[in-house]
């Protein structure tokens, strides 16, 4: 058993001794909720006021990245400190093996009570890990946004009325005030399906920026000149093609799953909001005026627009949780509250809408958290922090003993404000999905400067110097005046693979020439 870089705290840390109560942990976590859509990082697009605050009272993290950029994966990263390759789940189609140790079982058997409420998107049902769970379930365990399924610990499905971001709000703050113990701290996710596709905003949100235009980013006409073939070939460009909704008088709900949840009284009233956008759009048709850059242009703001009123909602209902614990001031002391998401998400970047390249705003994750009694309002890390480190930080946190297999570390020293000289400096990252969305398998570490990708189906390599290339456009991998810097990154690169112990057979055929093409 271990603490931070494999040296016990419990009574040596200055944060934490034995005797003192144990804190209350609540994590929640949106689903591709890109950094750039939060004010608190500054350059935003929008304003989120209740998520800010979270940072704003405790601590930032400037360079918190994932493993594997993909939902499940992500999770159970989260879930298990550990890699893909060793938890199991390299991607969305991956068996889950409830079995094996888990953060919030540890937790359970250190005394906590444990719940879970929202998106799991796992490939099998939570189980003794949790004391309560209540999951959204259908559109391949997605959940819906409207009159979603919810599947609970007693084995039930209920379908519930109302709006699925609001509903497990309802659910999580039912389940502070009568259904846990209150005689145990507690250990709460609040798991948001927002604002995954296909991003259905709440009503009360759809008539926001209506009238506004969402700034671009800097690359959505990216050429993707200079580096690998891959990135012309994926299936995630934005305005690709604009798909309209019918009009209310021709639109037959049960022919899409997610209008089919929907009541006839719902249906009139999302197309008071959509109708008057497909109008737009079939105008522009007839007109010709729907080619080129005012095509995607116009697809970014749809895109963008739904996508941050998805986001409105999360950070109104963040809001909510911030308030409950406003009202019980003894609980809010000694809570540690979380915000995160399972990834990041292009939103325009090099003309995308998707995750899974190692590309920054794939690979970058949001982060933030505050505990009152411990973590110094304002304060910020820029260290480089991983998706597998959040199990062993909960437990470090919680004076519970951090098993050996997890290959992340506890962030206690770096939210404290003290140096960690040994801190990592360097992260490993590894893409399975293959072929999903027409991206490759690929590998690749990133330092605080440089970032060296390997796309192994056909040995092509990319390099980025993210200090004068800060938006990942000149791949300098043949550069020469790189060579030092690309030799020790391939070192590093294989020494973090011995680290974490990635299979050799990871690299070998069928995945090896595939079909792709160097560039």
């Amino acid at each position: 058993m271990r603490g931070v870089l494999g040296v016990s705290l419990l009574s040596s840390s200055p944060l934490l001794a034995q005797e003192i109560e144990k804190p209350n942990i609540i994590f929640i976590m949106a689903d591709d909720h890109a950094n750039r859509a939060i004010s608190a990082y500054g350059d935003s697009i929008n304003s989120t006021p209740n998520i800010d605050r979270i940072a704003n009272e405790g601590v930032l993290f400037r360079n918190n990245f994932c493993a594997n950029s993909i939902c499940g994966p992500s999770r159970a990263s989260i879930l298990t400190g550990q890699h893909s390759h060793k938890n199991g789940v390299t991607g969305n189609a991956s068996k889950w093996n409830g079995k094996q140790t888990l953060l919030p079982r540890i937790m359970k058997e250190a005394g906590y009570n444990t719940a879970l409420i929202g998106k799991w998107h796992l490939n099998s049902n939570p189980g003794d890990e949790f004391d309560y769970w209540k999951i959204l379930m259908g559109a391949g365990r997605q959940g819906f946004y409207y009159n979603p399924d919810f599947v609970t610990s007693e084995g039930k499905t209920v379908m519930m009325k109302g709006y699925s971001t609001d509903l497990v709000t309802d659910e999580a703050l039912g389940w502070l005030n009568n259904k846990r113990d209150k005689k145990k701290p507690f250990m709460l996710f609040v798991q948001y399906k927002a604002p995954h596709v296909p991003r259905m905003p709440e009503f009360r949100f759809m008539d926001r920026y209506v009238n506004d235009t969402i700034p671009e980013p800097k690359t959505l006409f990216d050429d993707y000149e200079s580096r690998s073939s891959y990135l012309k070939k994926a299936n995630m460009k934005i305005g690709h093609r604009i798909k309209t909704l019918p009009l209310l008088e021709d639109h037959d709900p049960s022919e899409n799953i997610y209008y089919a949840r929907m009541t006839r009284e719902q249906l009139v009233k999302w197309h008071s909001f959509k109708d008057p956008e497909t109008k737009h759009i079939l105008k522009l048709k007839q007109e010709g005026k729907l080619v080129g850059k005012e095509k995607k242009r116009l697809a970014y703001q749809m895109f963008i627009k739904d996508y941050l009123r998805c986001i409105d909602g999360v950070d109104e209902n963040v809001g909510r949780l911030l308030a409950w614990l406003d009202q019980h001031q003894k609980i809010k002391d000694n809570t540690i509250i979380v915000y995160s998401s399972d990834q990041s998400y292009f939103t325009g970047q090099h003309g995308w809408a998707e995750k899974r390249f190692m590309y920054e705003d794939g690979m970058r994750m949001p982060l933030m958290m505050r505990w009152p009694k411990k973590i110094k309002a304002g304060t910020e890390v820029k260290e480089l922090v991983q998706n597998i480190d959040f199990a062993p930080s909960f437990l470090n946190m919680a004076g519970v003993e951090i098993p050996d297999h997890m290959q992340g570390e506890s962030v206690l020293k770096l939210v404290s404000g003290e140096k960690n000289p040994k801190w990592r400096k360097s992260l490993y990252y590894h893409y399975y999905d293959h072929g999903k969305h027409n991206v490759p398998r690929h590998e690749g570490v990133r330092s605080d400067r440089y970032k060296l990708i390997h796309y192994y189906t056909d040995d092509v390599w990319e390099f980025y110097d993210l200090k004068t290339d800060v938006d990942e456009l000149h791949n300098q991998y043949r550069n020469g005046s790189y060579k030092k810097e690309i030799k020790k990154l391939k070192k590093e690169l294989y020494r973090l693979r011995n680290q974490y112990e990635v299979p050799d057979n990871h690299f070998k055929a069928p995945y090896v020439s595939v079909g792709y093409h160097k560039k």
